[in-house]
């Protein structure tokens, strides 16, 4: 057995302590004294963290950064510089230098002398006009410019806008010396990285048979890198949760499209990617192919869409369908009145049978009928929706009631990608002394193709089948990006994977799943990870922000369409 106690020149170990702005707050520390590492990186963005960090902004120009990182850093920062780890995070946001400056500012309040660099160059919103009301454009930058800074004798890098995987592939490509050139190390980084970047789903949390382990406190997990771009996926002796082949796959599932995974660095085709179970919590990647990466760059907009309130209105026991005609009747005459300058430009409704009949509980016996407005005029949502609310209270169906007062509407935001060209984006490393370091584009590029549909494997024999949920015998996992949903399925064993490849076509996909119907899915097929991943476009309407659906990341997407009953043959259950 190799020696693990130690790091070594072989070996990178890199740590993940972050996986969103507001995931667990000691991460930091556990990690960095749960055993050794290399480098630690937090991820603190996503679409709608911009926006959040674009409205800070507009209130005081220098924010614009997830603060809760510097409060993790008061005790990680002596801990790192102790155990000899590098600090790399996207904490920046739309700020970068002004957090670089804030860590530095700290170092000398603890006492820790650190030397911090910085990469920024993605905040695109003054390059061009993106149209109005955009609060922040942001190219998803490269780990190239993170390998500079580390190369540079940066013990913290900090940046703003890169891609999620950016925060591996900058440390391995400095820790190797890799360059542009080693495109198969690069992409089994960027999988390693995609595999750490949300944190604990990587050991067992949001996972589908969750049910088999103990997760009530997963430990984050850490990639044990190879200079040839291989990797070990597991976490600290002793840390909840599980790291299996399940719980890596279905990580790798989540957020991602076709075969070909796009980035600054490299395209990574994940239909190379094999996965080996290497002891306990400890899971081998390898075989990971690279590609050149696409010439455009995606730049991440978001802008406000306009004014949105909501109005949940409580129906309880008999007459459940009657009394929600009733209260859309009464709503619908009262934005109509006179008085009323129109109703807002979208009115949804849904109704949600949550009720039981014969219940022995009133909120088992209750429905909910969800109202959401939105309007590009913050007054046709305010007061004129909430008081046409709040003057039923009396007049309308017996028990009305709502789950919370009606507010006066508050804006919501709008996330679109756009494309440009790599060169036209000033990514740049700015070291600890200063000095300002252009980072060059990749060369060669190669155009985004689809992946033609691989060989399907045999088929089941005929025999009896047993009506039942889907997930008794695959997981799934399900994520957002912008306004198209992704769900990936994948079968346990090899025999049910000769089931679901042929078994969840596109067109079963949209009968177990109805809100689908009307939208472009498309399904990519990953054999090695016995995987079906499908892409749903505009289900999700203009992206998080704009919470234009019940579940607006999709987030639970993947366990409805395990809920949903299929035919399965007998030998699987």
């Amino acid at each position: 057995m190799p020696d693990t106690s130690a790091p070594t020149r072989d070996v990178l170990r890199i740590g993940n302590a972050s996986g969103f702005y507001g995931d667990r707050f000691d991460a930091l520390r556990s990690m960095l004294t749960g055993g050794p590492l290399d480098v630690i990186t937090g991820d603190y963005l996503a679409e709608l963290t911009m926006l959040i960090l674009g409205r800070d902004r507009l209130k005081n120009p220098a924010s614009g950064y997830a603060r809760t990182f510097l409060r993790q850093l008061e005790e990680g920062l002596g801990l790192a510089q102790e155990r000899g780890v590098k600090i790399v995070a996207n904490a920046g946001g739309l700020n970068p230098a002004g957090l670089a400056a804030a860590v530095r500012e700290l170092a000398e309040r603890v006492g820790v002398p650190v030397r911090v660099a910085h990469v920024e160059g993605d905040d695109l919103l003054a390059a061009r006009d993106w149209g109005e009301g955009v609060l922040t454009a942001n190219a998803y930058l490269g780990g190239a410019g993170i390998a500079e800074c580390l190369r540079g004798g940066a013990d913290v890098v900090v940046t703003g806008r890169v891609t999620d995987a950016a925060l591996v592939t900058g440390p391995a490509a400095a820790h190797f010396g890799w360059d542009a050139d080693d495109l198969d190390a690069l992409a089994g980084a960027v999988v390693a990285g995609h595999v750490l970047e949300c944190g604990t789903q990587a050991t067992g949390g949001n996972y589908s048979f969750f049910g088999e382990h103990d997760v009530r406190r997963p430990g984050f997990p850490l990639a044990e890198l190879h200079a040839d771009g291989s990797a070990v996926i597991t976490k600290h002796p002793g840390t909840g949760g599980v790291v299996d082949i399940g719980t890596v796959t279905a990580q790798l599932l989540y957020e991602t499209g076709g075969a070909r995974y796009a980035g600054p660095d490299v395209t990574a085709r994940l239909d190379t990617v094999r996965l080996t179970q290497d002891g306990p919590d400890r899971v081998a990647i390898s075989g990971v192919r690279g590609e050149a990466p696409p010439p455009a760059v995606k730049v991440g907009l978001n802008r406000i869409g306009g004014w949105r309130n909501e109005v949940v209105f409580v129906l309880t026991g008999l007459d459940i369908d009657a009394k929600a005609r009733l209260v859309k009747d009464q709503i619908a005459d009262a934005l109509a009145a006179p008085g009323v300058k129109r109703p807002p430009e979208e009115v949804r409704w849904e109704l949600a049978r949550t009720d039981r009949a014969d219940a022995d509980t009133e909120e088992t016996a209750s429905a909910l009928l969800r109202l959401v407005v939105r309007d590009s005029d913050p007054d046709a949502v305010g007061r004129a929706v909430s008081g046409a609310a709040v003057e039923l209270a009396l007049s309308s169906y017996p028990g009305f009631h709502v789950t919370a007062p009606p507010g006066k509407g508050a804006p919501y935001g709008v996330f679109e990608a756009a494309y440009v060209p790599a060169a036209e984006v000033p990514h740049t490393a700015v070291l600890p002394d200063g000095t300002r370091v252009p980072v060059p584009t990749a060369a060669p590029t190669r155009v985004l193709e689809p992946v033609p549909e691989p060989p399907l494997p045999d088929p089941l024999p005929a025999g009896p089948t047993r009506r039942a949920p889907l997930g008794l015998v695959v997981g799934a996992r399900s994520g957002d990006k912008g306004g198209d949903a992704n769900v990936g399925v994948w079968a346990r064993d090899p025999q049910a994977w000769r089931w679901l490849a042929h078994e969840l076509t596109v067109e079963h996909l949209r009968q177990l799943l109805p809100e689908t119907a009307g939208l472009t899915v498309t399904r990519h097929v990953l054999p090695d990870l016995r995987a079906l991943n499908f892409t749903v476009q505009g289900l999700l309407g203009e992206g998080v922000a704009a919470r234009a659906r019940f579940d607006p990341q999709a987030k639970a997407l993947g366990e409805w369409l395990r809920s949903r009953h299929a035919d399965i043959p007998e030998v699987l259950l």
